[in-house]
């Protein structure tokens, strides 16, 4: 995750935004503020209105707003949301700088890189890791791949979103770190709702179960790195020793959840699913190896 050395960047250059949601709106305002003349252009034409105020440029076209600028920062729904808005305006591509912050497909993502690159555009894919109240904070950070030059004369400017981290050259991959972050992110919203309605249950009110859970949640990374400098180098290495946890451990509590959410008359998709994992790996004569081991079964689902 190293990003990009020796960039050069023209001070106070100009940026395009397109799609101008609240992710959009927050960085059309942090990249006004830090002196950068922004033209703007969304679908539905009054969500401009606030940052135009604030002293953005409405573009009346997408290809107005193209060729406004080197640099074109697309913050929409998804990718085919590009192809919507950018495909009458494909001749005013050609030696720029095209920085997709939506949400897709590592493969969609890497199908929009080379359509740029047939136009003449240079394609970075990036993944905001913040709401959008967090962009510009020191708190921010984006994941961005593609190639490296398309990055380089604009990163000082994108640097203003957040820290950028970039992965490399494949245009998907940032793509695939934004959907596994989330993914992350998402079952533990998920976790966390079940866990607080299995609490309910016994009468116990939100305000009371929510700070004790968000307190276990932020405890697991220090579990995961006790006693390692890398947690992720046993995995690496194919190496699953069971001598803190085993999979026999962890699947009967994995049962135990099951048997008391049932009994609770609570849905049973998200620790029927964690269940599985376990009893995979126990069929599979993993039962004494470490919870790790869950992963061979992830890997290759029957």
């Amino acid at each position: 995750m190293n990003e990009p050395q020796n960039h050069t960047t023209r001070n106070n250059s100009a940026v395009t935004v397109i799609g101008l949601g609240p992710m959009g709106q927050a960085m059309t305002r942090i990249l006004l503020g830090a002196g950068h003349p922004v033209t703007v252009w969304n679908r539905t034409a009054g969500r401009a209105d606030g940052v135009v105020t604030d002293g953005a440029i409405r573009a009346e076209t997408p290809g107005e707003a193209v060729e406004a600028s080197d640099l074109v920062i697309l913050s929409l729904t998804d990718y085919r949301a590009m192809y919507d808005v950018l495909d009458g305006a494909t001749g005013s591509l050609a030696g720029r700088t095209l920085v997709n912050l939506s949400s897709d497909t590592p493969d969609r993502t890497r199908e929009a890189a080379a359509w740029a690159v047939a136009h003449g555009a240079a394609f970075v894919t990036g993944g905001v890791m913040v709401p959008a109240p967090m962009v510009g904070t020191e708190a921010a950070y984006v994941y961005y791949s593609g190639r490296e030059e398309g990055m380089q004369s604009h990163l000082a400017t994108l640097a203003l979103l957040g820290t950028p981290k970039y992965l490399g050259e494949d245009p998907g991959l940032a793509q695939m770190m934004y959907q596994a972050q989330l993914a992350v992110f998402l079952t533990s919203l998920s976790a966390l709702m079940h866990a607080t309605a299995m609490l309910g249950t016994a009468g116990m009110r939100a305000t009371e179960a929510l700070p004790e859970l968000l307190s276990s949640a932020a405890s697991i990374g220090d579990i995961l790195r006790a006693g390692e400098d890398n947690p992720g180098s046993a995995l690496d290495a194919g190496e699953h020793p069971g001598d803190l946890s085993t999979v026999t451990m962890m699947g009967a509590t994995s049962d135990h959840i099951v048997e008391t959410t049932r009994s609770l008359g609570l849905d049973l998709a998200l620790p029927l699913a964690v269940q599985a994992h376990y009893r995979h790996a126990i069929e599979a004569g993993h039962g004494s190896d470490n919870w790790t081991r869950i992963i061979d079964s992830i890997r290759a689902p029957r």
